[in-house]
């Protein structure tokens, strides 16, 4: 179209910079525009009665339930606002490595030696080389020790090496303040390479009927005493022990390691436990003296932290499950350690390529990779550790249903399926006993100090499947998780409410 045909009256001096600026305008890329998102979808009444009963708004809710295998529109509400996840970000950790890594992927734990083995004798020092195996407990320990043993060495003339070096920083733990003040809880660990006993002190409290407090490592370790100033806990049972637990204070000197018990413990009680208590290089230390000595070796040397010298030989390999297998216990239990080691595993392929990037690092970036393979927008999505037991983890319910209705049709979404909880049955969930949703729901629950949320598959009033994601954020979360429950139990009842302007343009991924 030409310039004086629409704007007759102007002179040639003008009509001239306006053709320029028409021509710049056409020559240059249209900028992109945001996406709109769809209007939300009214909140279920029994929603927002939950969401009035506990003090909280429905702004400080989130859905997003996406159609699988039909073509009712999607029901969202608030679904592209950026929420804390709490521990349904496992979940994008779990799709994400069962398609990277594999459901049979399985990584595991070498004792290898320095030098040779003459007569009996390690010539060397023996190294334990950690490959991030999530299931080496004591028990698997002594079992590589006693394949070492019946391999005829019997005694270990160097030092014990300590490989964490898979991950790198080999230490995370170090330097990092605790997440809260019950740091030596299980669910505040820091994995590394070398998971040995959960880094986790495995022990046992013991009491009579007149309160009195003893405790002991199991296995005992030499170099550990205990003392206690626990008082009898007389407003809590044996099974909620923890109720009454403090911190308690630890002191290191001359090679030994007192531990003072404080707080309160319930009397004519016995728990077994594991805690974080002592640096994981000390228990490590500990643990391979008394087994060691234990199976007939001989050691009298000491252990330090370094990478697999050049040459040193493979002694004995323990392979661990796959984790396709491992899913299973870590989403049901909701295992920060086990999840953040998975986590890291995503990173290890590209740290040859990047020698100083952190492996958290190159996994966050397989994880935004794996978003943006699968047309999944990433604004918004911050990542830490994997877990959701983070203060900065960040993801939209969309996003979060968008990745589930991806697995949904994955070869290996039954790995997944096989470790949601399931409604009515596990932990959080067993208040939709009476729900039609069961035993069909399977959402995985995450819960923070002010988060609570659900994540998985669900089943409308007519049995079609739903992949969804809902999150709340807020100072009193936790009184509203009733409204995530009775969210799930509206869909299973009567399906997903819908805008009175009727169906919206909306198709289900594919």
């Amino acid at each position: 179209m030409r310039v004086r045909d629409t704007v007759p009256s102007l002179t040639l001096a003008r009509s001239l910079t306006l053709a320029a600026l028409l021509f710049t305008s056409a020559a240059a890329p249209a900028a992109p525009r945001k996406a709109v998102p769809p209007p939300d979808n009214p909140l279920p009444p029994a929603v927002l009665q939950a969401l009035q009963q506990a003090g909280v708004p429905p702004e400080a809710m989130a859905v997003m339930a996406l159609p699988l295998a039909h073509r009712e529109p999607p029901y969202r509400h608030r679904a592209e606002v950026p929420m804390q996840p709490a521990s349904t970000m496992k979940v994008v950790t779990s799709v994400v490595a069962l398609d990277r890594l594999g459901a049979n992927f399985r990584s595991g734990t070498e004792l290898l030696g320095s030098g040779p083995v003459r007569d009996g004798v390690l010539e060397g020092d023996l190294v334990l080389k950690g490959g991030g195996d999530p299931d080496l407990g004591v028990p698997q320990f002594w079992a590589m020790l006693a394949e070492l043993r019946q391999r005829g060495v019997t005694r270990i003339a160097g030092d014990l090496i300590v490989d964490r070096t898979l991950f790198r920083p080999a230490r995370m733990d170090i330097g990092v303040p605790p997440f809260d003040d019950e740091m030596e809880f299980p669910y505040n660990v820091i994995p590394d390479a070398l998971q040995l006993a959960g880094n986790l002190l495995p022990m046992q409290i013991s009491s009579g009927a007149d309160g009195v407090v003893s405790a002991t490592t199991v296995p005992p370790l030499d170099g550990i005493e205990f003392t206690s100033q626990m008082t009898p806990a007389t407003d809590t049972t044996c099974a909620k022990w923890d109720k009454a637990w403090k911190p308690a204070r630890v002191q290191a000197e001359a090679g030994r390691t007192r531990i003072e018990l404080q707080g309160g413990f319930p009397a004519n009680c016995t728990q077994r436990m594991d805690l974080q208590l002592i640096d994981r290089q000390e228990l490590t230390e500990r643990l391979f003296r008394n087994l060691w000595l234990s199976l007939g070796g001989v050691w009298s040397g000491s252990a330090r932290e370094a990478a697999t010298p050049p040459g040193a030989q493979l002694l004995v390999k323990r392979t661990g499950r796959p984790w396709g297998e491992v899913l299973r216990p870590m989403l049901k239990t909701s295992d920060n350690a086990v999840t953040r080691m998975l986590f890291l595993h995503l990173g290890v392929p590209g740290m040859a390529a990047q020698p100083l990037a952190r492996t958290a690092d190159l996994a966050g970036k397989v994880v935004r990779d794996w978003f943006t393979e699968h047309r999944i927008d990433t604004t918004g999505l911050v990542l830490d550790n994997g877990s959701g037991l983070s203060r900065s983890e960040r993801i939209t319910p969309e996003q979060l249903a968008r990745l589930l209705a991806v697995a949904w049709s994955g070869p290996t979404a039954g790995d997944l399926m096989a470790g949601l909880p399931v409604a009515g049955l596990d932990g959080s969930l067993r208040p939709l006993k009476e729900s039609p949703a069961t035993p069909w729901a399977r959402l995985k629950p995450g819960t923070l100090r002010n988060v609570v949320a659900l994540a998985g598959y669900l089943r409308d009033a007519r049995g079609r499947p739903w992949a969804i994601a809902m999150m709340i954020n807020h100072d009193d979360a936790a009184k509203a998780r009733p409204a995530l429950l009775a969210l799930v139990d509206s869909f299973a009842r009567v399906g997903p409410t819908r805008h009175a302007a009727g169906p919206r343009a909306n198709q289900p991924p594919h």
